[in-house]
């Protein structure tokens, strides 16, 4: 399983699967759509919306491992 960590961008996440743009867009994160967020990693999103980082890596992560399986 691919493991998203703090340090991973929002482009590589994104990459990795792109059904993540419904958990960021759910959360109010719609940095998918700017072109700053191919080099901005899931710690600095999370800051600049406000939301908690490692909840959000929890999601993410939650997520990925349901659709593996």
């Amino acid at each position: 399983m691919t493991k998203i960590t703090k340090d991973t961008t929002i482009g590589e996440a994104l990459a990795t699967d792109p059904g993540l743009v419904n958990l960021f867009s759910a959360i109010g994160m719609h940095c998918f759509g700017c072109h700053f967020s191919a080099n901005e990693t899931i710690e600095q999103a999370a800051a600049v919306h406000g939301v908690d980082c490692d909840d959000l890596l929890e999601d993410i992560n939650n997520y990925l491992e349901y659709q593996e399986k």
